[in-house]
């Protein structure tokens, strides 16, 4: 049985349509990756830019605190703080990106939260504020550069 002119041609068009729709599905992989990429990139993007690990000082408009800080692997702060004869632990905290946190129980009573960035001069700076009692707060920036 042969196949007629008008089959074949038929058949073979069919068959160029097929291949350029697969083809084109490849063509498109990169764009349709592309977003499978950026949780990499969002991954980075929250990966500790610096360590903040050490004993420095924060300078707070009604304070001085000395931290002495252990980062981990992941970002996580550990540690203790002392401001004059009054000791604090750090209870949890993290570096993420530029951004650092981190919460000190104070043997006095206050509950201290401390927020900040790196700055282009690489030193830290931010605001505190004493959880028990959120309207008294406080700037600080670090003595030190990361």
């Amino acid at each position: 049985m042969s196949m007629s002119r008008r089959t074949r041609k038929l058949l073979t068009t069919s068959a160029a349509a097929l291949i350029l729709s697969v083809a084109g599905a490849g063509l498109t992989a990169p764009a349709n990756a592309a977003p499978t990429s950026t949780p990499s990139a969002v991954r980075e993007a929250r990966a500790a830019a610096f360590n903040a690990s050490g004993v420095w000082t924060v300078y707070q408009s009604n304070a001085t605190v000395r931290v002495d800080l252990r980062q981990d692997g992941s970002g996580n702060l550990y540690g203790s703080t002392s401001s004059g004869n009054t000791v604090g632990t750090v209870q949890e905290g993290s570096v993420t990106g530029n951004d650092i946190y981190f919460v000190v129980q104070w043997n006095h009573g206050p509950k201290g939260r401390y927020t900040g960035s790196l700055g282009p001069d690489r030193r830290l700076s931010g605001t505190t504020y004493d959880m028990n009692n959120p309207s008294s707060q406080a700037t600080w920036r670090s003595d030190r550069t990361f």
